[in-house]
């Protein structure tokens, strides 16, 4: 228990420590460039800080898993340069046995960054999305999603007006059963417009079944109106910004993600990107297990066996090849190439086989 307690707390330091370094190293440059885009914009120092504050957690949660294969071939090469897994093989612990403590640990740690860390991510990330808006000043169009259906905002010299949708097809052009509500420069209601039905075309709405409020009369419902069908309502929203209005899936926590995929699908949108999201969630200690696995097979042998720049680069080149295959099974997963659960499991199931196979082939001949 002594010798599994000190390498655990080996681990975490040493993972700790790289996760360190790469976030200096992400601060500065992410202050750089949020300096260039807004400092047209009345962004100084502080703003710059606050931005990168808000946008680095999600690049260093993206990049866990290349922070673990690091700190990985650090503790492993700093134990083999200390003589300190030849002990270990000489008390009879074997090297897979060994590899017991760094792998829970890597769960664990896993685990808690998809509970805890992920929900935080999703925050700032929405924190930073409505920050870098409100200076790049044009977060005139907003898009929701709820139990009530489909929520867009769109803005023009008319004010802002908010719609409201019970179900709309692939892309957000077509909406049914919708109501368009005009706020005017008070920030109060002026006009209320009920259709059946309406389709974005060339940069106005097309309106079946209209009948229109006007909310400044004494009596509104007696100013009631009916508009004939083909009526053009303009708007400023386009199918490519309402696409861009969802965000990533990443800005969902990962708790609220079965509810939120619900409801997509509901209001008529394809969630496959959120359900590949979060299948891959649930895969993520199973990947970041498998970083571990992929270091060891690599470093954990004495540093008198020479080669060993060789060898922490072969580790290295593993975990990017693991993380880009990744990547790659997510865009083929999210195109609809291959099902959605091969997409998440297949990269880290097969690395782990991998790796497995051959600390195997090391440790036992």
């Amino acid at each position: 228990m002594t010798l599994s307690l000190y390498i655990a707390r080996r681990f975490a330091m040493t993972v700790g420590q790289v996760f360190l370094v790469f976030f200096g190293i992400l601060m500065l440059i992410d202050m750089i460039e949020q300096l260039r885009k807004f400092s047209g914009k009345g962004a100084g120092l502080g703003d710059a800080f606050h931005l990168s504050i808000l946008n680095v957690p999600e690049t260093l949660y993206r990049i866990l898993p290349l922070i673990f294969v690091m700190g990985s071939i650090a503790m492993f090469l700093s134990l083999a340069r200390s003589s300190e897994l030849v002990v270990v093989r000489a008390a009879g612990r074997s090297g897979l046995r060994f590899l017991a403590t760094p792998v829970v640990v890597a769960t664990l740690i896993g685990l808690m960054a998809v509970a805890v860390l992920n929900p935080m991510v999703a925050a700032t990330s929405r924190a930073y999305d409505d920050l870098s808006a409100r200076y790049a000043a044009d977060g005139s169009s907003v898009l929701s999603v709820s139990d009530a259906g489909l929520w867009l905002r769109q803005g023009g010299s008319y004010g802002q007006t908010v719609i409201q949708a019970g179900r709309a097809n692939f892309d957000g052009t077509e909406l049914t059963r919708v109501t368009f509500l005009t706020f005017g420069e008070e920030g109060l209601p002026v006009t209320r417009i009920e259709t059946t039905s309406a389709k974005l075309v060339k940069g106005a709405w097309i309106l079946s079944g209209a009948r229109v409020w006007n909310l400044n009369a004494d009596n509104p419902e007696l100013s009631v109106k009916s508009w004939p069908d083909g009526t053009r309502l303009p708007t400023d929203l386009t199918p490519e910004r309402i696409r861009d209005s969802f965000g990533t899936p990443s800005a969902v926590p990962v708790w609220q993600l079965p509810n939120y995929i619900k409801d997509l699908e509901q209001a008529g949108f394809s969630a496959r990107a959120y359900r590949l999201w979060f299948q891959m969630e649930l895969a993520q200690p199973l990947l970041l297990t498998a970083m571990v696995l992929v270091a060891a097979g690599f470093t954990m042998r004495h540093t008198r066996a020479g080669k060993t720049g060789i060898r922490v680069l072969y580790a290295i080149l593993a975990g990017f090849a693991l993380f880009f295959l990744r990547n790659f099974a997510q865009a083929l997963g999210d195109s609809g190439q291959i099902p959605v659960s091969l997409a998440a499991w297949s990269p880290p199931l097969a690395a782990v086989m991998l790796a497995l196979g051959l600390l195997l082939h090391l440790e036992d001949g």
